[in-house]
């Protein structure tokens, strides 16, 4: 039994020195122009759409709620905000009836109007229907930010924006994402509070 309780402890140790590392390591530059892009969204009455796959899919759903109501303040317009991931009757009818790399460019194709603001979550940057929705977006002059880790994968060439996690773990990349969202959710409402 002492050495399971050992064992965790030096995975525990490891692994929050290495979730650390990667916190340390984000550009915090590219998180203000994050902000930047989010602000003017919300100035310009543009909707932003957030989508993720597994892990990521708790996050972006997280990361919609904290922008559409963690950022509320009294007698302030709200952002508009929609979470391309929560509607799981839309994601399987169009899953099952044209296919799973089609189910956010297919919700986008109804929604999307242009300078609309679209944020993908991936861990690898190469999930085939996060890079089609995002496509689909720059064709529509849309603005895109990506969130991912590793080296960025397919998604980093075809964003506007995007922060690159500083690890090859999916549980601290998804850890960071969760930050991220947090840091720019609570400055998005740090603004508005401020702002007369």
């Amino acid at each position: 039994m002492a050495m399971l309780c050992n064992s965790t402890k030096s995975l525990a140790t490891s692994y929050i020195k290495s979730l650390k590392y990667s916190l340390d390591k984000l550009n915090l530059d590219r998180v203000d122009q994050i902000v930047d892009i989010l602000w003017s969204a919300y100035s310009d009455d543009k909707q932003v759409f957030i989508m993720g796959n597994g892990g990521s899919a708790s996050t972006a759903s997280h990361f919609a709620c904290d922008l559409g109501k963690g950022t509320i303040v009294k007698g302030k317009k709200r952002l508009r905000v929609i979470c391309l991931n929560d509607n799981m009757a839309l994601v399987t009818a169009f899953s099952n009836d044209i296919s799973y790399a089609d189910v956010f460019k297919e919700q986008l194709i109804n929604l999307i109007n242009p300078d609309d603001v679209v944020i993908a979550i991936t861990a690898s940057g190469n999930s085939s229907n996060i890079l089609k929705a995002v496509e689909y977006a720059e064709e529509n002059m849309a603005i895109t930010i990506g969130l991912t880790g590793f080296n960025g994968g397919g998604l980093v060439p075809i964003v506007n924006e995007c922060i690159i996690v500083s690890s090859e773990n999916y549980g601290q990349i998804e850890d960071t994402h969760l930050v991220l969202g947090h840091v720019i959710s609570q400055s998005i409402r740090h603004r508005l509070a401020s702002d007369h």
